[in-house]
């Protein structure tokens, strides 16, 4: 490959001022927010429709160039950031919000959407989409689909997976594919969509979605609860499930990511004393319904019976980011601890405690001037965990194998909903069976047969396959 023919065949194929290099590159942001090594693209792309997006790949892999695909570079896994002798990719020109149906609920949008501008459109027609991220105003809805994002109300609405009704996906060699269904029953062939969602834009980049919405809430009712212990809090879980019915979202905090937030953010606690664990609890419910008093009365009756220690429930929406504030304190707590591990995990929702306590000790144990700060989304099993500072990279590598090994031997998960990336691709083991790794190489060889798009994310570089 020929660096100056492929700069000179993409800025003829999408125009110049789509195809950056020199100093135009050295201003613009090629990584994401992870510490994973990132090199200067060759050139950063910034096509502006599917058809161009189709062309820059169609050139890149006739001169068998490599291709890093970024949406909003809010990951945490290394997965965007440009290798040595790539292009990068970028959709954030993809920015058209094509329509919202107002009566089926639906919106279709291009890719480099970011999640905030969605859901404020949504908004403006009387429905939300319901997925919600810390990194809501950067995050783009498709690289929300190419990472499968769960965020912070998947217990009521589902992964990014759920919201998706259709794609459109343009392969490595610059095929289109359009799947935009707006209907949830097709069964006509393979769901093909599914091989895109989660796949983190190994095996072809979206372009556009078909997505569904959920009716605007009138009442959001938000209780922040100091708690004894983890079972009260699985206890509480069970019991929201079964009185809230507009139940959302389900968080808890250990005492140690409370704490490190509230410095972090140079607030106070919103609750008198000091507890174990904390739970932030979240319903919705539509007009006319009684959302505030449902949530009184099931708060009453967890103090009278002692799974409540004590509460605050926010009365205005002010009040609501600020108790959302103290959970989304994620980006304060990295910046101070960097370099960090960011660690997003999945187990049984019983034994997550348990998990974090194993973890806890031995992270102490091995790294006693670190910090090691817990929290997580409760209703489904996610479990973060910040740990950190790690100047040393093989102190940071032990600390990785350590959490990722103590994950797979309580039969969880790696990742949760932050991908594989680069990051997390040599423990991939831990959570997948040789015959399931197989098998998504053997479907990486088939779709983009030269490695093309995102090489050596996912799964490790080996013989025959990219």
């Amino acid at each position: 490959m020929k660096r100056n023919d492929l700069i000179d065949a993409l800025a003829k194929g999408l125009g110049s001022a789509s195809v950056l290099t020199g100093e135009r590159l050295e201003l613009r942001q090629t990584r994401d927010w992870s510490d994973a090594g990132a090199a200067q693209p060759l050139a950063l792309l910034l096509p502006r429709t599917t058809g161009e997006v189709a062309e820059a790949l169609r050139i890149c892999s006739e001169h068998g160039c490599s291709v890093a695909v970024q949406g909003g570079l809010t990951g945490l896994a290394g997965g965007a950031n440009p290798l040595d002798g790539e292009v990068a990719l970028s959709l954030s020109r993809l920015d058209r919000i094509e329509e919202v149906d107002a009566v089926a609920g639906i919106a279709v949008v291009q890719a480099g959407v970011t999640l905030e501008r969605l859901q404020q459109a949504c908004a403006e027609h009387g429905w939300t989409f319901p997925l919600d991220l810390g990194a809501r105003g950067s995050c783009q809805v498709g690289g929300n689909a190419a990472t499968n994002a769960g965020g912070n109300r998947v217990l009521r609405y589902g992964m990014m997976r759920n919201l998706i009704l259709g794609l459109e996906v343009v392969l490595a060699d610059g095929t289109v594919l359009t799947m935009l269904d707006r209907v949830i029953k097709n069964n006509a062939g393979f769901d093909l969509k599914q091989l895109f969602i989660g796949s983190e834009g190994s095996l072809g980049v979206i372009t556009r979605l078909s997505l569904m919405l959920a009716p605007e809430p009138a009442q959001r009712c938000t209780v922040l609860c100091g708690m004894q212990s983890f079972d009260d809090a699985l206890e509480l879980l069970r019991s929201s499930k079964s009185s809230l019915q507009g139940l959302s979202a389900f968080e808890v905090m250990w005492a140690s990511y409370f704490d490190a937030s509230m410095e972090a953010q140079g607030k106070t606690s919103p609750l008198a004393a000091r507890y174990p664990v904390y739970t932030l609890v979240e319903s919705v419910a539509g007009a006319g319904m009684a959302a505030n008093e449902s949530m009184e009365a099931f708060l009453e009756q967890a103090i009278e019976s002692g799974l409540v220690a004590d509460a605050v429930v926010a009365q205005t929406g002010t009040q609501q980011d600020d108790l959302w504030a103290i959970r989304e304190g994620v980006s304060e707590l990295l910046a101070v601890a960097k370099p960090c591990a960011a660690f997003d995990v999945s187990v049984a929702i019983t034994r997550m405690d348990e998990l974090v306590h194993r973890l806890e000790d031995q992270l102490k144990r091995e790294f006693p001037g670190q910090k090691h700060l817990f929290f997580g989304h409760l209703g489904d099993g996610n479990l973060h965990l910040i740990s950190g500072p790690y100047p040393d990279p093989k102190h940071l590598e032990r600390a990785e194998e350590l959490v990722y090994g103590c994950v797979g031997l309580f039969q969880g998960s790696i990742s949760a909903e932050h991908g594989i990336g680069v990051v997390k691709r040599d423990f991939l083991h831990h959570s997948r069976a040789q015959a399931e790794i197989d098998l998504m190489r053997r479907l990486k060889v088939m779709l983009d047969p030269q490695g093309t798009l995102n090489p050596g994310r996912v799964f490790p570089l080996s013989a025959g396959v990219a």
